[in-house]
Parts: C-alpha cells; structure tokens; sequence
C-alpha cells in the first residue's frame, strides 16, 4: 500500500464561519469524487488558510463532513505581498494503490492559478476519459 497527496486549493468569497466551511467542503467533496478515495483510506489531512481568512478553522469542514476519525491539521499561511487572497488549500494524504500520475489535483474558484501545470494535467485527463 502506497501514500500518496492530494492537492487542492479554492478561495472564499468573504471572511466569514459560513463561508470558509462551504468552499472547504466543496474542496473535499470534489477532490474524494476526482480521486474515489473512502474516508478509511485517508491518512491525514492538512489545511492551510491565508491570513485574511481567520472566521473558522477550514478543518472543521471535514468533522461536519462525517470525517471524525481522521488526523487533522490546520495551519495559517504566512503573509506574502502579492499573494493569492482569502485562500484555502488542502493536502489529503491517503492510502492507495494508485500512481502519482493518477492522483487528480483540483484547484476552484480562482486558485487554479496556483498550480497551472496541475490544473492543465487534470483537464487533459479528463478530456482523455470523455472520447
């Protein structure tokens, strides 16, 4: 059995409880649909948050998720000048068997920014599974 990240960012539209926990959700939920991962399979995660959004702990969307059992972990980003504002990202470790080249990385809401080469893989993927 192998570990193996998943990645994944999207931004929040305002700083508030409501808000960061229904991107993050809609992160989680997207990246466990791209990836048909089970909760039992995830290792750990990790969230992290710019220093604009401070209202909720991203995390706790995983506990409303269901997701009791598993480690979580949350970190606030330090503050670079020209940053990505009110940014949430993700890393889910999990156990699989699947390659490196089969994890799908998923980035919303503006962050595709973050890691174009990603976001162009995982659209060329998809083009690939539709013909």
């Amino acid at each position: 059995m192998l570990v193996r990240g998943i990645r994944g960012a999207t931004t929040a539209e305002s700083n508030t409880k409501e808000e960061i926990i229904k991107k993050t959700k809609e992160l989680l939920i997207t990246l466990q649909k791209e990836n048909n991962f089970k909760i039992e399979d995830i290792v750990s995660i990790f969230f992290s948050a710019t220093p604009d959004l401070n209202a909720a702990f991203p995390a706790q969307s995983a506990r409303e998720l269901g997701w009791n059992r598993v480690p979580l972990f949350d970190m606030q980003e330090i503050d670079v000048p020209g940053s990505l504002s009110r940014c949430i990202r993700i890393l889910i470790q999990i156990n699989c068997q699947k390659s490196q080249t089969e994890i799908k990385h998923c980035y919303l809401r503006g962050a595709e920014i973050l890691r174009k080469d990603l976001v162009k893989e995982t659209l060329n993927l998809k083009e690939s599974e539709s013909k």
